[in-house]
């Protein structure tokens, strides 16, 4: 069987962000981006921080991997990174949660596509605002939501907001996508450490002006503005 460079497996947990926040889940996050955002909240995929971490796996390595946490209690798998779509050799990971019944969601930036994303239940495109430092490549989310489109895979769109021109982002993507659901969700810009002093209320503070922001902007009446739920119960921890 194909290996894939696995990070950390870890939970059960929940799903903190997008459109299936609160879900029950647990995590494989692979090692390795093509973007490195100045927000980033996971750097230690890209940056080498923990490169004596990554473990070469197979998918029957991670199903034994997962089962060794919570064999009988869990249905729900999230495929983290990074940027998981540079894998192609996830196929065999995914074709085996689908025979055993396991759901799966992904979230990516929208740079790259493999054919096993067909094979997935929840799928986030979560373009990288102004903020970020990254840049938009257009063509190639056209061609990632033509290719979805094509094999009737649903997917949503997820913006992180951190700014205001990071809003004038979200607005121009979701004009311009008007027919995908749309999720606003507020940035996280306080990383210095696993625990920050008074998180959750600097965070539900970011959270509220955002929604303030929304319910004031008619460009936005059809979106979901979101927090980072475990942010605001874990802070930075790493593993939950």
């Amino acid at each position: 069987m194909m290996k894939v460079p696995v990070l950390e497996i870890f939970g059960p947990t929940f799903q903190g962000e997008g459109a299936v926040i609160g879900q029950k889940t647990m995590f494989v996050r692979t090692a390795g981006c093509d973007y490195q955002c100045s927000w980033c909240d996971s750097k230690f995929t890209w940056d080498g921080s923990q490169q004596e971490n990554i473990r070469m796996m197979t998918a029957d390595d991670i199903f034994a991997s997962l089962d060794a946490l919570a064999e009988g209690n869990y249905n729900h798998v999230t495929i983290s990174g990074g940027n998981p779509l540079l894998l192609k050799n996830l196929r065999e990971f995914v074709e085996s949660a689908k025979a055993k019944g396991v759901k799966l969601a992904v979230e990516t930036q929208g740079t790259m596509y493999q054919d096993w994303l067909q094979g997935i239940d929840d799928v986030t495109i979560s373009p990288k605002p102004p903020s970020s430092g990254m840049v938009t490549d257009y063509g190639k989310l056209d061609y990632i939501f033509t290719k979805l489109d094509e094999s009737g895979t649903a997917y949503n769109l997820k913006v992180v907001i951190f700014d205001e021109e990071d809003f004038e982002y979200a607005v121009h993507m979701h004009q311009k996508y008007a027919k995908v659901d749309f999720y606003l969700q507020v940035g996280n810009p306080y990383l210095d450490g696993e625990d920050i002093e008074n998180h959750t209320e600097k965070l539900l503070n970011r959270y509220e002006n955002l929604v303030d922001r929304t319910m004031r902007d008619s460009r936005v009446n059809d979106v979901r503005v979101l927090p980072q739920l475990h942010t605001l119960l874990w802070s930075n921890k790493q593993g939950v």
